[in-house]
């Protein structure tokens, strides 16, 4: 294996383990001893340093990890301290509204209404803070229970509960109409 392939290898490992990697599996992975593999991610730092990018090699005892430069902090404070846009598609959607007006809810409850897995939705979610777990049902396997949460309530404007809009039996329906659209693509692909 040529020496540009073996520091795209330690690259790809250091990046994607996001944390430091000690020089013994590094060298393991690309099939070199210790002083080679050093040799390899210094020439790395090397290339890093030349370039005006934005990554260096930290060395941490005998491990390494890819890291921000120190010159890139304030651009990354600004991003950090920005609050976090999430996307909710119809299907997320669909499920948060279920899970509002039904609360607390299983994931079967949920999946039952909207006729597909609700799997996705769900995690995605738990994940944004609009819903979390707040509870389980007494039923056997004592299934999770889902409900929203104050960011939920911060993000859509009300109150409380009781200032959502009320939801109409068409709506139902119509949420129903295309949890089954989804399902028929869904068995088409």
């Amino acid at each position: 294996m040529d020496r540009q392939k073996e520091k795209a290898i330690l690259e790809a490992v250091l990046f994607t383990m996001g944390e430091s990697v000690e020089i013994e599996r590094l060298a393991a992975v690309i099939e070199e001893d210790k002083k080679t593999t050093r040799e390899l991610l210094w020439e790395l730092k090397e290339d890093y340093e030349s370039k005006d990018g934005g990554v260096t090699l930290m060395e941490l005892e005998d491990s390494y990890q890819m890291c921000t430069k120190a010159e890139m902090y304030e651009y990354l404070v600004k991003i950090a301290k920005t609050p976090r846009k999430y996307v909710l598609t119809d299907t997320i959607l669909e499920t948060l509204s279920i899970i509002a007006y039904k609360q607390p809810v299983t994931r079967a409850e949920i999946e039952k209404i909207r006729g597909v897995s609700c799997d996705h939705a769900v995690n995605r979610l738990v994940e944004f803070g609009l819903i979390a777990e707040v509870g389980r049902m007494d039923a056997p396997g004592r299934p999770l229970l889902f409900g929203t949460t104050e960011e939920f309530l911060r993000s859509f404007g009300v109150k409380s509960l009781e200032e959502l809009p009320e939801l109409s039996a068409v709506q139902i329906e119509e949420f129903k109409a295309q949890a089954q659209q989804e399902a028929d693509v869904q068995l088409d692909i």
